[in-house]
């Protein structure tokens, strides 16, 4: 099952999120907050992944019985969307006045990666509805100055910047899983296609799939597996920024239609 931001009571969690809501007048033990919880989710969370945040595991790990910690925070759903917020917080920021577009679109999304590469469960969790706190602002505004000035509308700057993290998140899911499957088997991926690959060889007439035989071994020689996270990356941002260039003329003002002439 996917986790998603914004599955808890709206109003609760933006109180939450933006820290309106009062300090319990007597907790667990002095010193317990809502910032310490949600940092040792984040702990719990980067070490074990996602599925390991529970609230009886998360009160453990904080010394407190696990009915305490609804006193700070009413659920795993709203929990959820603190630890998103305060990892988008924390994420470093490029200064990005006095860069071309595509530098300051590929800082953005370095940015993410990074984030993702510290934090890979934060991947993996759905922001369809996303945890609107001083987090994610911050991170919203700075992103959208990566399009300003290029003659976007306001939607269109919008979709841009969702184009380009929707990208960086996928890579950053499937760069997880690249790398689970190495932990899982015990295996890298140029080790397991070494075993595979006579059986393959074997298995399957080269003359009967020439195509996928020519690409699939040029491909495998030059990564030393069938995938490598940072050609995938490296690759697919390129093409991310290619298509957003369409958007913008030479002058820096968008193309009302780009797909024409």
């Amino acid at each position: 099952m996917t986790e998603r931001t914004g599955a808890g009571d709206p109003e609760r969690t933006l109180r939450l999120l933006w820290r309106e809501t009062p300090a319990p007048s007597r907790g667990p033990r002095p010193g317990l907050t809502v910032d310490g919880v949600v940092a040792a989710a984040i702990e719990l969370a980067d070490a074990e992944g996602l599925a390991a945040v529970t609230m009886r595991r998360l009160a453990r790990s904080l010394g407190v019985a696990p009915m305490s910690l609804y006193t700070y925070v009413p659920g795993k759903a709203e929990l959820l969307d603190l630890m998103l917020d305060s990892v988008y917080a924390r994420m470093s920021r490029t200064d990005l006045a006095g860069l071309g577009r595509r530098e300051r679109v590929t800082a953005v999304a370095t940015e993410n990666r990074d984030l993702f590469r510290r934090h890979p469960w934060a991947a993996t969790v759905s922001t369809s509805r996303p945890p609107l706190g001083p987090g994610l602002m911050a991170k919203y505004e700075h992103e959208l100055t990566a399009f300003a000035g290029l003659g976007l509308g306001d939607v269109d700057m919008d979709a841009a910047l969702t184009f380009v993290l929707g990208f960086v998140q996928a890579a950053a899911r499937a760069e997880a899983e690249f790398a689970v499957a190495d932990l899982d088997t015990g295996l890298t991926g140029a080790q397991w296609w070494e075993s595979a690959g006579p059986h393959l060889a074997r298995l399957v007439d080269p003359a009967a799939y020439p195509t996928a035989a020519r690409v699939g071994t040029a491909a495998g020689m030059a990564h030393g597996g069938a995938y490598h996270p940072d050609h995938a990356y490296d690759f697919g941002l390129g093409r991310v920024l290619d298509g957003l260039a369409a958007l913008v003329s030479p002058d820096g003002v968008a193309d009302p239609d780009p797909g024409c002439g």
